[in-house]
């Protein structure tokens, strides 16, 4: 090793925690990896690989272009849920709250009910339900004031939600909000009926004056059938001006209702379950904020953040992730989140960590992204980092278990590394990503990268499901 070298090696492993710190070595992956990317039309130059062993020296086993930012995908939840368990801890819950601003006279609110959001991931339609149960139990029935949403704890930012790809419809599509309910979508179940020639349709979550307009009944293939719907969703209701093919059967279409505000389907939805619930209430639904001096009514806490964290790692939930990167820019900062906050927030975490993070881009913290990067060393030393951490069991229960959930429940099911790896992916055109965990046959744990920028990259599969089972034998 010459002396430049040498000093390299010294420079790098600074930035690692006690117990992890990695080894640098020129060990390059295997050369079946290699032929594997050569198969698909990678070039090696678009693929960075980082394989390190967590405890122990943190030798690192395999490097390749570990030092250059590519685009991630998915595998940044991974960088945002771990700055999560460590800045918020695994106990933390998203509290929103009710609160009154006028007097009750018996079971009659004169004033307003307000609700003030912390940009709770789940308040999804069974726990706003239970939250409701909980204002009707302290006698409120009929509210004749207004409904006030205060959103104040994100900062209010202007959110395209065609801006990504084009089709501002997918769920995943939805933008941030402090007072998050139900993922801010919707899901039409097409029944359709031969002998009528009609089809039904029916809409979750159920909402107050708003109408559906249902397809004709048609005839043909169902190639497209979403496109030859003719679907027309907006705040007035939704229409299906063309039809469903009969050979489709019974469909499901989650959508997001784009130009439907987030302040108009809160509204459309508590009015319904209000209403199912007894209640009665006959003024508007409005932004706004909690004015000093109103007095709490009742809380609803989240399940906790670690329950968060697994659907997002498991099922690659984008919107949940955003929600957690501007909890960490709130909670951290105090101050309304935004996603440059959140950024800051979690720069600033790996700096205190000793990680070297100057190639790390967020933009929202899910990989739902063409701007965000980072490297492959960042990323497998964050990863050797957090299984020394106490919220390690956490964070690696969080990913999917290879070969049976998550997103790699059918990969690598047939081969030794299945159910030995909990393994997060990432995909977008022109990129696939794994990042995880691997115990090795040795009994050995080794944190895994591989990120694939190139065109080609959906022909990269096989490469990376190649190097995951190749650290397990290996390692």
């Amino acid at each position: 090793m010459n002396k430049l070298h040498a000093i390299s090696v010294l420079l790098l492993s600074s930035f690692l925690l006690p117990g992890v710190q990695a080894q640098e070595s020129s060990a390059a992956p295997p050369p079946s990896f290699g032929k594997a990317l050569q198969l698909a039309g990678i070039p090696a130059q678009n693929v960075g690989v980082y394989v390190q062993e967590v405890d122990g020296a943190g030798k690192v086993l395999a490097s390749a272009n570990a030092g250059t930012p590519f685009n991630p995908a998915s595998t940044m939840k991974l960088v945002t849920t771990d700055a999560a368990l460590e800045l918020l801890g695994p106990t933390y819950r998203w509290k929103t709250q009710a609160y009154t601003n006028g007097s009750q006279v018996g079971n009659v609110l004169q004033g307003d009910l307000i609700f003030k959001g912390n940009g709770d991931p789940k308040l999804v339609l069974e726990n706003f339900w239970l939250f409701l149960r909980q204002i009707r139990a302290k006698g409120i029935r009929d509210i004749r004031g207004n409904i006030v949403l205060d959103r104040s704890t994100f900062d209010e930012n202007a959110y395209d939600p065609s801006e990504f790809d084009g089709d501002p419809m997918k769920p995943y599509n939805v933008g941030p909000d402090a007072l998050l309910l139900n993922y801010k979508a919707l899901t039409f179940q097409f029944v359709p009926n031969p002998e009528t020639r009609q089809v039904n349709v029916l809409i979750d979550p159920p909402m107050s004056g708003y109408p559906v307009t249902p397809p004709r009944l048609g005839s043909g293939s169902c190639d497209d059938w979403q496109g030859k719907l003719q679907a027309a969703v907006d705040a007035d209701g939704a229409s299906f001006n063309g039809a469903l093919p009969a050979s489709c059967g019974e469909k499901t279409w989650y959508v997001n209702p784009y130009k439907m505000s987030s302040t108009q389907y809160f509204g459309a939805v508590f009015r319904q379950m209000w209403g199912d619930l007894g209640g009665t209430f006959s003024g508007v639904v409005k932004n706004g904020l909690a004015p000093a001096g109103s007095t709490l009514v009742s809380e609803w806490s989240s399940v906790t953040l670690p329950e968060v964290i697994r659907d997002i790692n498991k099922y690659s939930n984008n919107v949940m992730a955003r929600q957690v990167l501007l909890t960490i820019a709130a909670d951290i900062l105090k101050v309304p989140a935004t996603p440059e906050r959140g950024a800051r927030a979690i720069q600033s975490w790996l700096g205190n960590k000793g990680i070297d993070a100057s190639g790390l881009v967020i933009e929202n913290g899910s990989g739902l992204s063409r701007n965000e990067r980072v490297s492959a060393r960042t990323m497998g030393r964050m990863m050797a980092a957090a299984f020394q951490s106490p919220v390690m069991p956490e964070f690696v229960s969080s990913m999917p278990l290879v070969g049976y959930d998550g997103t790699m429940r059918k990969r690598l099911k047939n081969q030794s590394v299945a159910g030995q790896a909990h393994v997060k992916t990432g995909t977008l055109n022109d990129v696939r990503a794994i990042a995880g965990y691997v115990l090795a046959a040795s009994g050995k744990y080794y944190a895994v990268v591989c990120l694939i920028n190139h065109p080609n990259a959906p022909r990269g599969q096989a490469a990376q499901d190649g190097l995951l089972q190749w650290v397990y034998e290996n390692g």
